[in-house]
């Protein structure tokens, strides 16, 4: 049986996504990947053109609240941000919990080039810490 990974954001915009892009790349099919946050924003164009430069194709992810998962019993839920991670509605679920606090791209101020520079410092972060997780709990 496939483990069940849940990502959590509050707004499940952007790093949220980014990481539910990068958990399904390195798990290879051998998990199954979801994201969520305790508010919904739909997800950041600048994440999803990010992603693209990557060669991660996030334009089909949508952008979901965590009562939509209430019902499933995950693995592993991995908190992406301190508010998600603090204001997170109680939910039951036996799942192994993980915390790392990335910041917000989307928070970024500046030129376009040094925003977009942001995007791909938090990417790139992102997809580290994926790899390193999956590499560590599931393969």
């Amino acid at each position: 049986m496939k483990k069940k990974i849940l990502v959590l954001c509050t707004g499940n915009s952007c790093r949220s996504q980014i990481a539910e892009g990068y958990l399904k790349y390195f798990t290879e099919n051998k998990a199954e990947i979801f994201s969520a946050g305790i508010e919904t924003h739909g997800v950041n164009p600048k994440a999803i053109e990010t992603m693209k430069q990557d060669g991660i194709d996030i334009s089909g992810h949508t952008s979901n609240h965590i009562d939509e998962y209430r019902v499933i019993e995950f693995d592993f839920v991995i908190t992406v941000c301190d508010h998600a991670q603090e204001n997170c509605p109680y939910f039951p679920t036996n799942a192994k919990r993980f915390h790392y606090n990335f910041p917000d791209p989307a928070k970024a101020k500046g030129t376009e080039e040094e925003i977009n520079e942001e995007f791909r410092n938090v990417r790139d972060q992102i997809k580290d810490y994926c790899e390193k997780f999956i590499k560590e709990n599931i393969k």
